[in-house]
């Protein structure tokens, strides 16, 4: 039944692509995101969705007649030299032959990022696309949490297999950014009863990232809260409503959990986190030998641990977005990754910045500020895992440049026409009375 209505939802869209493109790249989201078809158990788990969407949507954007450049920001210019810096280390990778699966996937992934750069461009495209994100992880948020409430937290929770956010800490991060995503949204809605059911779905949300017994997303969680309350504008509501909520939550966990917890604290101990320390020690040992290219993608051997990690025979995967585009890519690929989340991060403050005091555009400073929170909480809890092509970073970075294009033009346009109206014999205003014009005297019957 599953596979049947995943099927029915995207050939029912796909015609609709043709008339309004964007909706080809909300499409992609949802599937690239959610990745409702691993829900199902038939057909529907292999059949090509993601290929068929964006083959139609790259089609119609091709001939259609809208405007579809590229918008002329930093964050683009960066974003291209990063993209074509990982095709430059793929080329002189150390294993050429091994890299293609990867390097297709990452691909994939940064077109369709540049698709919906063209493609997102008015506020009611830049909320739908925060809406599908929400929805996507929203769901495994809700079902997560209600997963831990029923059996008391003993059971881990786990993401769909086999996409970014299938292990237990990957689909944490990933609901501990979906969070301030859904209070975007909540302050948006108007029913009252949709504002509460978005309360609810932060705190399975936040229910379902305990559960998951991710220490990485502990750290995130606190990051992430202690900037949105420097952030707020109420922030002792924030405070007491995180001292009412955080201490029940943190006691139902069992005593399994506040031991992993604990383990924070003697991480000299923990044999996992000495692994993660190895594997930054290699990344960091294999760029200083190859300091502009890196090793490029699938560098994760027992050669090259033999090769350049403190303790070879200890092979993990990077479990760090900065030591995984260091050790890939080299000083240059991460220098262009920091570079491309410190720009996104100065426009989400440009736009709050001119936004603040303009009531028509208080959705683009509270989405803004929004998204913020977000990138904290993904900089933080991404620090201890191999994330560094997880989409909805990329998805919300496309809609920081949407958002920023947007209330610049407008902007523009208000003082432009502002300045034409007080200029010296521009044309009257509607509901103004041309100096030219005799003014009417006393007993004028007209």
């Amino acid at each position: 039944m599953r596979d049947i209505l995943v099927t029915l939802i995207v050939f029912g869209f796909l015609p609709l692509i043709f008339t309004r493109p964007y909706i080809g790249a909300l499409m992609w989201v949802w599937i690239s995101v959610m990745n409702p078809h691993t829900q199902g158990w038939g057909f529907a788990t292999s059949f090509p969705f993601a290929a068929i969407i964006a083959a139609v949507t790259l089609i119609t954007l091709l001939f259609t007649k809208e405007p579809k450049n590229l918008p002329r920001t930093s964050i683009t210019w960066v974003f291209i030299a990063f993209v074509l810096w990982m095709n430059v280390t793929s080329i002189f990778a150390i294993y050429p032959d091994e890299i293609y699966t990867q390097w297709n996937k990452v691909m994939k992934i940064m077109l369709m990022t540049f698709v919906i750069f063209m493609l997102i461009k008015t506020k009611k495209h830049i909320e739908l696309l925060i809406w599908i994100i929400v929805i996507s992880l929203g769901y495994y948020g809700v079902k997560g949490g209600v997963f831990t409430l029923k059996g008391g937290g003993v059971d881990m929770v786990w993401g769909p297999q086999s996409t970014f956010i299938g292990g237990n800490n990957e689909i944490a991060l990933a609901l501990i950014m979906t969070i301030p995503l859904m209070h975007y949204l909540q302050i948006t809605v108007q029913k009252p009863w949709a504002r509460h059911a978005f309360t609810v779905a932060m705190l399975l949300c936040a229910v379902a990232a305990l559960g998951s017994y991710s220490r990485g997303a502990l750290l995130a969680i606190v990051a992430m809260g202690i900037f949105l309350w420097l952030k707020s504008r109420q922030k002792l509501g924030l405070a007491l409503l995180g001292a009412m909520a955080i201490p029940p939550l943190l006691a139902f966990m069992p005593e399994q959990w506040s031991q992993r917890m604990d383990s924070i604290n003697t991480y000299e101990e923990d044999g996992s986190v000495q692994g993660r320390f190895n594997a930054w020690w290699m990344a960091y040992n294999l760029a200083k030998a190859r300091p502009l290219t890196g090793g490029g993608f699938e560098i994760i051997t027992p050669e090259m641990f033999y090769a350049y990690a403190p303790n070879p025979e200890d092979v993990h995967a990077a479990h760090s977005i900065y030591f995984q585009a260091l050790g890939e890519h080299g000083f240059v690929g991460l220098g262009l990754y920091l570079l491309l989340a410190w720009l996104t991060w100065r426009t989400g403050s440009w736009i709050i910045r001119n936004t603040r005091k303009l009531e028509e555009y208080r959705w683009a400073s509270n989405l803004a500020t929004m998204i913020q929170v977000s990138l904290i909480g993904f900089a933080t809890g991404g620090a201890f895992l191999s994330l560094l092509y997880f989409d909805v970073p990329y998805y919300l970075m496309g809609a920081m440049v949407a958002m920023r294009v947007l209330v610049e033009k407008e902007l523009k346009q208000k003082a432009s026409a502002a300045v034409t109206a007080k200029a010296p014999g521009s044309p009257p205003q509607f509901g103004q009375l041309n100096p030219s014009q005799s003014q009417p005297v006393a007993g004028d019957s007209g």
